[in-house]
């Protein structure tokens, strides 16, 4: 080979690396945005970290490819449009991952060469949550922010007010002035299962994990959903100038004794074998734990050796990251059925040979819709791999190839028609799921929407469960949901299983539900992308069923929060002749069609007057000021147009909004300036228990603070403490 071929050779080497290097940067930027953006994961962990070093080796190997955005550079972002963004005071970086136990072994022991002195080791659990970090001045909680891209996050303290594990106002004693807390944001199995639950009886998307769920619910725009989700908090990382103490694990003591949620699952080490000692107790005993954990902390216990260990450009040598492995299992996928929903989404689910996982016996696991299978090339007979999804939902997450060499089995497609009545299933642009458009004639549909009209949050009639849904719509005695107010006591008790006494309670409960209010009616009718939450906007907005049936697409999409997709799927309901008859029937039985809700003016002060809200507020709730604006003659409004009388805007206004007023010249009026528009006896008035209660303690008035500069700008924080924020 001559040098002209060797150059050739060479440069087709160093195209191909900076190819796989580049291929390599976008597949990670994209998994950053899944993860931290849209809290929609779509690599693992360990898929995450693998690439991350292959990456990280690439670019060792070959510097000419060096580029200051690349995502070993960073830490990625969760930043989201809708919160104001503000620098950390301290960086928040992230931890070196490792999945073996020689890795940790090597951690140790290069540490102890670095220091030449004695030292500790502090173990304590990885919660997998999402990062926070919370600064308290004199005592009082003042900013919350999320990791962001390590240097800025977003304020969401808001949000973060309404859980109840964090203090807002610390008890009297000697903490410092200022300081921060960083810790991870979490939400508690029972609350994640039962989240799911309410999701999947909505045909909603299920969350991953409860990471997300968590991440998903503190970025809500709206306290009070994050307040009912009831998210937790365990903070494990005390920032300041003068803390208590040199030891990490003497300063997080003290920081449980000031009232802070510090796990009790914390161990100084001295050696190796008590490190790993750890690291097995907890990777069975974290299956008993109330929230999810995925690995073990490490860290060097002294600040001050920690400052001269230092740290890289993302993480710190003085701590790592070990990670359990997810429990996985190989099994035999049987055949696979596919399940039709009320709303008429079909979801292939695989059925499979018992295989025992994480303490439980699997035998089905969703695949979620169609491009997931295309994506896996599944065929019947296939070993496949099974994990359960944040330890607790089954799904298959690989085929092992190897065992299909030479063996002629079918290929798995999912299904054109419906299984359960045959109509062409349909896909609407922009989702993932396929469904069957025969609401009013597909069994499944049908029993689906009669289930949801009796459930707890619609309708809330006891004694009518899925079997007996079953039951009554095969012996033809319920054919929709207006059918169930033509029961009869004595026909109903001729059915097995029920007899005169459960029949009789169940019409006590059918008469009850008579009452049940007009939003909840609403929600109880079926009508897809239309919630719990959606329909109080839309009773508010159309406070009868009439004024609902009228509305046009326009004036729909004009409420808070109505979308285009959800005011297209009203109209089109309500233009169903079908579903008009089950309106009337349903108005001829004495159901609530209408708000009982009067409005009484209390003066004019807003007559005539379009008014937008936007934003988080301390004195009153939102649906205070709306009501407010209504009792004094003015019109709530939904979008900014160059119609609009002022924007009410608290904290964290819209960003589009703003920008949209700005372009028109629509006047901003906050918070205090808005009350003191109002007659004496209104601006003085409390705000209601409800803005009051726990937890929505974000709705609380906020007391006065001290300056930030009472911190003294000559003192320097502690090295050490600058180097934590890792999840």
């Amino acid at each position: 080979m001559n040098k002209s071929d060797t150059k050739v050779v060479a440069n087709d080497g160093m195209s191909q690396a900076r190819e796989r290097i580049e291929a390599l940067r976008r597949q990670l930027r994209q998994a950053d945005y899944d993860y931290y953006v849209k809290s929609m994961p779509t690599l693992s962990d360990f898929e995450y970290d693998a690439l991350m070093r292959e990456l990280q080796q690439l670019e060792k190997e070959h510097p000419e490819c060096f580029d200051a955005d690349s995502p070993t550079m960073r830490v990625g972002s969760d930043l989201s449009t809708g919160f104001r963004q503000e620098a950390h005071h301290y960086p928040m970086l992230s931890l070196g991952n490792t999945y073996s136990e020689a890795e940790v072994q090597d951690f140790f022991n290069r540490t102890a060469k670095l220091l030449h002195d004695d030292f500790e080791i502090v173990c304590e659990l990885k919660f997998d949550g999402t990062s926070i970090s919370l600064t308290y001045e004199h005592g009082r909680l003042v900013k919350a922010l999320t990791r962001g891209d390590g240097q800025k996050g977003d304020n969401v303290t808001a949000n973060v007010r309404t859980i109840r594990s964090i203090p807002l106002q610390l008890p009297d004693g000697p903490w410092p002035d200022f300081f921060e807390m960083r810790g991870e944001v979490l939400m508690p199995w029972e609350v994640f299962e039962l989240l799911n639950r309410e999701r999947e009886e909505q045909e909603e998307a299920l969350f991953a994990n409860p990471r997300n769920a968590a991440s998903g619910t503190l970025k809500q725009l709206n306290p009070k959903v994050v307040a009912s989700r009831k998210l937790d908090a365990y903070l494990y990382y005390l920032l300041g100038d003068k803390l208590p103490s040199d030891g990490h694990y003497e300063n997080m003591q003290a920081a449980r004794s000031w009232g802070f949620h510090v796990s009790d699952a914390m161990r100084k080490c001295r050696t190796l074998d008590e490190v790993m000692d750890f690291i097995h107790y907890w990777d069975t005993a974290r299956r008993n734990l109330p929230f999810a954990t995925d690995g073990i902390v490490l860290k060097v216990n002294s600040l001050r050796q920690q400052e001269e260990l230092g740290y890289t450009a993302k993480s710190p040598r003085w701590a790592i990251a070990y990670k359990f492995q997810a429990e996985r299992a190989c099994t035999c996928l049987r055949s696979v059925s596919f399940q039709v929903g009320r709303q008429g989404t079909v979801t292939p689910v695989a059925n499979l040979d018992p295989v025992q996982l994480s303490g439980t016996v699997v035998k089905r696991a969703t695949l979620h819709n169609a491009d997931f299978m295309k994506q896996l090339d599944l065929h019947l007979g296939d070993m496949v791999y099974v994990e359960k999804g944040g330890e607790i939902i089954p799904k298959i997450v690989g085929v092992d190839l190897d065992a299909r060499i030479n063996r002629p089995i079918e290929k798995i497609v999912f299904v054109d028609v419906c299984p359960e009545c045959g109509t062409p299933l349909v896909r609407e642009d922009g989702e993932a799921a396929w469904y069957c458009p025969n609401m009013d004639a597909c069994p499944p549909q049908i029993e689906g929407r009669i289930e949801h009209f009796v459930s707890r949050k619609a309708m809330a009639i006891e004694g009518i469960g899925e079997e007996i849904v079953h039951l009554l719509c095969s012996k033809g005695m319920l054919h929709d949901i207006s059918d169930i107010y033509r029961l009869k006591a004595d026909e109903l008790a001729l059915l097995e299983g029920l007899g005169m006494k459960s029949a009789e309670k169940l019409m006590q409960s059918i008469a009850a539900s008579r009452g049940v209010p007009y939003e909840r009616v609403l929600f109880a009718l079926g009508i897809r992308y239309v919630g719990e939450t959606t329909a109080k906007k839309l009773a508010e907005a159309f406070p009868t069923i009439d004024a609902l049936m009228d509305a046009s697409l326009e004036q729909l999409s004009a409420v808070d929060e109505i979308g285009e997709r959800i005011a297209r799927s009203v109209v089109e309901w309500f233009s169903d002749a079908a579903h008009l008859a089950i309106v009337e029937a349903l108005r001829a039985e004495g159901l609530q069609m209408a708000s009982n809700a009067e409005k009484v003016l209390r003066g004019d002060v807003f007559a005539g007057m379009g008014i937008v809200i936007s934003g988080v507020f301390n004195h009153h709730t939102r649906d205070e000021y709306k009501a407010m604006i209504e009792a004094y003659g003015g019109k709530n409004v939904a979008s900014v147009s160059a119609k609009t009388s002022f924007i009410l805007a608290g904290e964290n206004m819209g960003p589009s909004k703003l920008e949209k007023a700005q372009a028109l010249g629509v006047r901003i009026v906050d918070e205090e300036t808005f009350l003191s528009m109002l007659p004496s006896e209104q601006a003085n008035e409390q705000p209601s228990e409800q803005a009051n209660e726990q937890p929505s303690e974000e709705l609380q008035p906020t007391q006065p603070t001290q300056p930030k500069q009472a911190v003294q700008a000559s003192e320097q924080p502690v090295m050490g403490s600058l180097f934590d924020g890792f999840e």
